[in-house]
């Protein structure tokens, strides 16, 4: 087998195991790490539960931290992968993606934030940094869903890229469309219709599965066609 027709299966098993990797550290932060601490109608019970598992909360960042940087590279090896086939959407795919990963490295702050007000600021009374610290998760959990926007925007123009594509299945392209309007369907509610926000929550199941979906199909270097061209 020749070095041309090895690289673009190379590629993309990166590409899957950067996926892998986000998906891994994204429902790790959430799930694990840091959604048991916080409870957001409670200060007092929050601000708890975190100065007894300081390492876990922190654990929460890094995940998102090492998330937010495979995303970013994901988001540039996917355009290499899809450029031969439409470059200037895969160039607004690649640019939308970036901008969420950006926006989730910087939310970041908050979350520091609140481990700073919960772990003692001098001249702030418990009660008051307690609260405080919860608003500062609340903008937290808020930024997530308004970097989701773009992440929806570019899910859906990666479903329309590998549905023209050709290089795998159109139903994993259909999957990835669909879990960008969850996305943006669920942005919208959290800003604009909070209180169905948690009626609509089960319909990010549907995200986990297209992506997936398309972490496996990428992890296997599979696709239509021999090679990618102009890989």
């Amino acid at each position: 087998m020749t070095h041309s027709s090895r690289s673009p299966a190379a590629a993309l098993r990166l590409a899957g195991l950067l996926y892998l990797l986000i998906i891994v550290c994204g429902l790790s932060a959430e799930m694990l790490f840091r959604g048991p601490l916080v409870d957001f109608g409670d200060p007092s019970a929050t601000a708890s539960a975190i100065r007894n598992a300081v390492g876990t909360f922190r654990l929460a960042i890094a995940a998102d931290i090492l998330m937010a940087a495979a995303d970013a590279a994901l988001a540039i090896l996917l355009y290499i992968i899809f450029r031969p086939v439409a470059p200037v959407l895969a160039l607004a795919a690649m640019v939308f993606r970036l901008i969420q990963s950006v926006m989730i490295a910087m939310n970041l702050m908050h979350m520091q934030s609140a481990l700073l007000l919960i772990t003692g600021v001098p001249g702030l009374s418990t009660p008051e940094a307690e609260a405080m610290a919860l608003h500062a998760l609340t903008l937290h959990a808020h930024g997530y869903d308004l970097g989701l926007v773009f992440f929806g925007i570019n899910s859906l123009l990666t479903g329309y890229l590998i549905w023209l594509s050709g290089l795998f299945p159109r139903v994993i392209g259909a999957g990835v469309a669909l879990a960008g309007l969850v996305y943006l369907t669920g942005s919208a509610l959290r800003f604009f219709a909070p209180i169905l926000f948690d009626a609509f929550a089960p319909a990010y199941g549907v995200t986990i599965l297209a992506e997936g979906a398309f972490c496996l199909i990428l992890l296997s270097g599979w696709t239509r066609h021999r090679r990618i061209r102009g890989a």
